[in-house]
């Protein structure tokens, strides 16, 4: 299977994509004790049409936010761009990749693939479809929930460890 990558954190990848991270601590950032409150019914952060343009824009995802029990989210819209590694998008498919330090949670346009994008374990790599048939100028919104932890005795801080779209094209047809 022939693949090809966009970095989402080098400057010039990004460009590729229209990608600007951004970035707010929080389970609903901006609430009172980071928005945790008994028997919510989830964090509007998730959602592609959350107004994150308050928030802090970063470049470096590696960062550590905070310590103890903490969370952060992690967002970015994308453009689909004309080809990827020169290759046509025909065929192909875009999946976001990442390992979110400690554990995480990867939204895609409001929706969380329940069994790839939910917390997968400590530091674990997760992969996402973004689009099962990208178009060249589709725009997505991936959001990603980072929790650091142990829960029960956290260490450490919240960071991405890395962050990539991977696009992939079957050459043999089945």
């Amino acid at each position: 299977m022939a693949r090809a990558f966009i970095n989402l954190q080098d400057p010039a990848d990004l460009a590729q994509v229209n990608g600007v991270w951004r970035f707010a601590g929080g389970y609903i950032p901006g609430q009172p004790n980071e928005g945790i409150v008994s028997q919510a019914e989830g964090s509007p952060a998730r959602l592609p049409d959350f107004d994150d343009s308050g928030w802090d824009t970063i470049s470096d995802l590696t960062k550590w936010h905070s310590h103890g029990v903490a969370f952060a989210w992690y967002r970015i819209k994308v453009t689909i761009p004309a080809t990827i590694g020169g290759r046509d998008l025909a065929g192909g498919r875009c999946l976001f990749e990442t390992c979110v330090d400690d554990y995480g949670e990867i939204w895609v346009d409001g929706d969380c693939n329940r069994d790839r994008g939910c917390i997968q374990g400590f530091n674990v790599p997760q992969r996402v479809v973004v689009d099962a048939e990208p178009s060249v100028g589709d725009e997505h919104t991936i959001a990603v929930l980072g929790v650091n932890g142990p829960l029960g005795a956290p260490g450490g801080a919240v960071f991405v460890r890395y962050a990539f779209l991977a696009f992939e094209w079957r050459d043999v047809p089945l």
